[in-house]
């Protein structure tokens, strides 16, 4: 190998060491491009620098991020995750994990509308872990159910992950997120039909909801509650996701739609104050400003990259492998599964996918159907140990008879899970491509 080849490799190393050490990702991942890369090329590498953060900064779909995490934020304290988990649990809670059930669809709409897993997760772990340890449920089925639903988010769009994986592949916001729908929905339909074997298998481990609560709101209390509560949320989603889907409006003007309408949901339920309204966007802009700091300092990461040889690098190494494309498609998952356990999903988005994706952009490998297999492998990385973040947030808000090992025990089948939903998605892409194609995207 050639002496800036070692300087690449060399580069990966060293940003791995700074992560160890506790540097923040951001500085961590600037700070080994900018090194290695001077050490390459000296400053001369960097003069197209400026263009390519002006590049990121000024991008017209990037608006939709701040939006949508507005919206989100907005949502989650305007409590709708509380109010949905009462209308559904009783829904569902005549059936043996019917509770269960009802966290993986508060989930769904939780992430078709807010799309934040710390917030989703600590939201239904307050509001319902106790309820489900006081109720009777084995104490893994209910963490491991929290965690995942909390996840659901970051394939259901709207998605940070789908917006970003949309810039990395060079497709259009809408039709990763057609893309994004059927395994998205999949994957919550593989969950309840766990929970539902699980309450089979041991039905003392997931009881139903007790009688006299279920009749606690008469068949036509219980219909107006189902419409006050689940209307507005879904009016949300459909009008935000419909109309990009549909073509209607493009990411950025669905996402201020979106965030506009959130107001009003908090309004109508009588939420909203000028206090809340500042504490939502500070929040959204400390979130906003991190990940847009982490899209600048990988710019630095990947010019760097790039001029030390590494993409060709890449290649050569992928075609190394027997077994062509499927090997080498088979090969980046298991990577990526593998960095799951220790980095965050915008690391992984920006440090190994521009690595790898351009040997199989110019493989002719589908961008869509990959850029989705990538999103349903991503995901695992909230919930692998030992760096899980999702594993995190529940642990941080669970009761103290919650031990670790009840959480870890927990994840491990919806690890399992994904992992199947990831293979029927590996084996049938039209899962991915069928709506994009069926609508015209």
């Amino acid at each position: 190998m050639s002496p800036n080849e070692w300087l690449a490799i060399g580069m990966i190393l060293g940003f791995f060491v700074l992560l160890t050490v506790g540097m923040p990702v951001g500085i961590g991942i600037a700070l080994a491009g900018f090194v290695f890369g001077m050490l390459g090329f000296g400053e001369t590498l960097f003069n197209l620098l400026p263009a390519r953060i002006y590049g990121v900064v000024t991008k017209y779909e990037f608006l939709a991020i701040p939006l949508f995490i507005f919206m989100g934020v907005m949502l989650e304290r305007s409590r709708v995750a509380e109010q949905m988990l009462d209308v559904v649990g009783v829904l569902a809670g005549r059936l043996r994990g019917g509770m269960a059930l009802a966290i993986v669809i508060v989930g769904v709409l939780l992430g078709a509308s807010t799309g934040i897993v710390g917030a989703t997760v600590v939201t239904l772990t307050l509001l319902t872990l106790p309820v489900l340890l006081r109720r009777g449920y084995n104490k893994g089925l209910a963490c491991g159910t929290i965690c995942a639903s909390g996840t659901l988010g970051q394939i259901i769009p709207p998605s940070l992950v789908l917006i970003l994986l949309a810039d990395i592949t060079a497709q259009s916001v809408g039709t990763l997120f057609a893309a994004a729908m059927l395994p998205g929905l999949l994957l919550a339909a593989l969950y309840c039909l766990y929970i539902l074997g699980f309450a089979h298998l041991y039905p003392e481990s997931a009881p139903p909801l007790p009688v006299e609560e279920r009749r606690a709101l008469p068949g036509l209390a219980l219909l107006r509650r189902v419409v006050w509560v689940l209307f507005p949320p879904l009016l949300l989603i459909f009008g935000v996701l419909g109309s990009i889907i549909g073509g209607l409006a493009a990411p950025t003007e669905a996402a201020a739609v979106g965030a506009f309408i959130s107001i009003l949901i908090a309004a109508l339920y009588g939420r909203l104050t000028i206090a809340m309204l500042r504490e939502v966007s500070q929040m959204t802009t400390r979130i906003s400003a991190m990940i847009f700091f982490i899209l600048i300092a990988a710019q630095v990461f990947a010019l760097s990259f790039r001029g030390l040889r590494g993409e060709g690098m890449v290649a050569d190494m992928f075609a190394f492998l027997p077994g062509g494309i499927t090997t080498a498609v088979i090969f980046m998952m298991v990577l990526l599964f593998i960095l799951g356990f220790f980095l965050e999903w915008i690391e992984i988005s920006y440090i190994a996918l521009p690595l790898f994706l351009p040997f199989f952009m110019s493989a002719g490998v589908d961008p869509v159907w990959l850029a989705i297999l990538i999103s349903l492998n991503l995901q695992t990385s909230f919930l692998t140990p030992p760096f899980g973040w999702a594993l995190f947030f529940l642990k941080g808000a669970a009761p103290p008879g919650v031990a670790t090992s009840d959480i870890y025990r927990g994840a491990i089948p919806f690890i399992g899970i994904q992992i199947v939903a990831l293979v029927i998605l590996f084996a049938w892409p039209p899962l991915a491509t069928w709506l994009p194609q069926a609508i015209g995207w």
